[in-house]
Formats: C-alpha cells, sequence, structure tokens
C-alpha cells in the first residue's frame, strides 16, 4: 500500500482541525528532511549515524534516481554520460545490472563460476 493512499483513507476520519495540522507537520518534515540530505554528507558505513542518514533520507524520498551518489554502504558509479555503463562495470570487475541506480544494491563483483 502506497502512502498516499493510506493518508487519503485516515485524513477523513480525522477532525478538520487535526487533519490540516497533520498535514502541515508532514509537508515540514519533508522538506526538512530534503533540505538536510542536500548539506549532509553521508557518514562512514560504520558510524552510529549512519542509522539517523538512512532514515532521513527515507523522509526525504530521496530513492531512485533522487539517490544521493554516495551512500554510507554504497559506492557510486560515476561515469560520463556518453560512456557505456556495462563497458565501465566490466572495466571495475562489476556486474552491471547492480550497477544501475535502480538496482536497489550496492554494486557487486562479477561472479566467475
Amino acid at each position: 500500500m502506497d502512502w498516499t493512499t493510506l493518508f487519503q483513507t485516515v485524513l477523513p476520519y480525522l477532525p478538520a482541525r487535526y487533519a490540516g495540522d497533520i498535514v502541515s507537520i508532514l509537508t515540514f518534515l519533508i522538506a526538512a528532511a530534503a533540505l538536510a540530505m542536500r548539506f549532509w554528507k553521508p557518514p562512514a558505513s560504520g558510524s552510529r549515524l549512519a542509522l539517523l542518514y538512512k532514515v532521513v533520507a527515507s523522509l526525504a524520498q530521496s530513492k531512485g534516481w533522487n539517490t544521493n551518489a554516495y551512500q554510507p554502504d554504497t559506492k557510486a558509479l560515476m561515469i560520463p554520460a556518453e560512456a557505456s555503463r556495462t563497458i565501465e562495470a566490466a572495466k571495475l570487475g562489476l556486474d552491471p545490472a547492480s550497477t544501475h541506480p535502480r538496482a536497489g544494491e550496492p554494486p557487486r563483483a562479477i561472479s566467475l563460476d
């Protein structure tokens, strides 16, 4: 279930004065998280702030193509737009499918089975 569907389902059951406040607070929190993501340098993978960083990133809806290039537990494959991602991944010994921004996981090495 999408969060907007859930929100539209719950919102009619709330009194009008509370519904407006909730919408305003959620909008502020999402905007503040997006602003924090703009200026916050990602922490190291083992840092205690890594979990907080991931929570703020998810609240800011920073996922897919909107994800920051640098994450606490991933490494970015930044290449020119005209270059082939498959060729560049092969040069680095990475599985080309795992280097796509929507892969949802860190790039993984090519298995030599």
